[in-house]
């Protein structure tokens, strides 16, 4: 007992210690990561390195070009569990996107290996529901390999995305963008649910999530002209100006960056009516008609009637998972968030618990 109280001085008075060496010496940051995910395995991108048994790689496939839904899984989350594992809301964004748009495949990517193991469990049976549809594949993506002969190859290379404060957030913000320059197509976070077809909107887009900012939630870049072009200056950017200390730099930063330049304005609010040499701008209610500051009206049923009024124009809704992933909600319950699940991915509620 005695050692154990110790062991637990030391962490804290060593936590205490790295933090304030991150405030005062910014330049120590790589380090104080390393430390970090040393003691918080689970928080890191190490998995990657893993060579272990894993699911068929999407570089050896050929996603339909322009025609594909992207999903990336970026945390060691199915490293740790032993197989291939996915929770219910991430496999409600991918049953709503592959059910209401059936003429795109829609590809759920793995960073961590990992195998099916379909044993019963909550998750397995998620996954068995996603397989239901025939425009759904399920793939493992070796970061490493992936990034070969690109313009991140050396970010990832060099370690800086390991010794990034948001390493499974920024890894995310990096494939994003590389997926969508090696097969265009559209990105959707996983914390999203698909309430209306995709297929009639423009061919390169973003969305604005507030007056100024244009968000990385939801994107979609043509395979070839303007769309590849665009997302190789996005690449450009996350190679020359990465900064690990910073959460949204390297995402929705980089979109905002590049569309400042492109339709020469720098807030989002004014991009909505520019031509932007061919991007289209949505307004916030397309995809983030709830702000990230007013996320809990998802998860209340006295919000319901408001939000459905709100999100009658949106083509998704996006519930702000850094902030709700903790707030459960009953799957059959009458929470705005419920009401769309029940609808929008039935396969993946019906195999819920209670919770969702």
């Amino acid at each position: 007992m005695l050692f154990y109280q110790i062991q637990k001085k030391v962490l804290l008075t060593t936590s205490l210690v790295i933090a304030i060496i991150y405030i005062i010496r910014p330049q120590n940051h790589s380090i104080i990561n390393q430390f970090y995910y040393y003691l918080n395995p689970r928080e890191g991108i190490q998995c990657y390195h893993t060579k272990s048994k894993t699911l068929p790689d999407i570089s050896d496939d050929q996603p339909a070009r322009g025609r594909s839904i992207f999903f990336h899984e970026t945390s060691c989350n199915s490293h740790f569990s032993g197989k291939i594992c996915i929770t219910a809301r991430q496999a409600c964004a991918v049953e709503s996107a592959a059910r209401l748009n059936p003429n795109f495949e829609v590809h759920l990517l793995f960073a961590s290996p990992g195998i099916f193991k379909f044993e019963g469990t909550e998750s397995d049976r998620f996954l068995q529901a996603l397989l239901s549809y025939p425009n759904v594949g399920i793939n493992h993506v070796d970061y490493e390999r992936y990034t070969r002969g690109t313009p991140v190859e050396a970010l990832y290379k060099k370690g800086q995305l390991e010794t990034s404060g948001y390493a499974q957030s920024h890894a995310s913000d990096v494939l994003r963008y590389l997926t969508l320059w090696k097969y265009g197509g559209i990105y959707l976070d996983l914390d999203v649910i698909v309430i209306k077809p995709l297929e009639d909107l423009a061919p390169n887009y973003a969305g604005s999530e507030s007056d100024r900012n244009v968000a990385a939630g939801v994107l979609s870049f043509s395979p070839e002209g303007l769309g590849h072009d665009l997302a190789g200056r996005c690449l450009d950017d996350l190679s020359q100006n990465f900064k690990g200390y910073d959460w949204g730099y390297n995402g929705p930063g980089v979109i905002t960056r590049l569309l400042q330049e492109v339709c020469g304005e720098r807030l989002a609010k004014d991009m909505l009516n520019k031509p932007c040499q061919g991007f289209r701008v949505y307004p916030v209610d397309a995809f983030y008609s709830i702000p990230w500051w007013d996320w809990k009206m998802y998860f209340e049923e006295d919000s319901t009637d408001q939000v459905l009024n709100i999100s009658r124009n949106s083509y998704v809704v996006h519930v702000w998972n850094k902030h709700s992933v903790h707030t459960k909600i009953p799957a059959r319950g009458g929470a705005p968030y419920a009401l769309f699940a029940q609808r929008y991915c039935p396969r993946v509620v019906n195999e819920c618990g209670y919770f969702f």
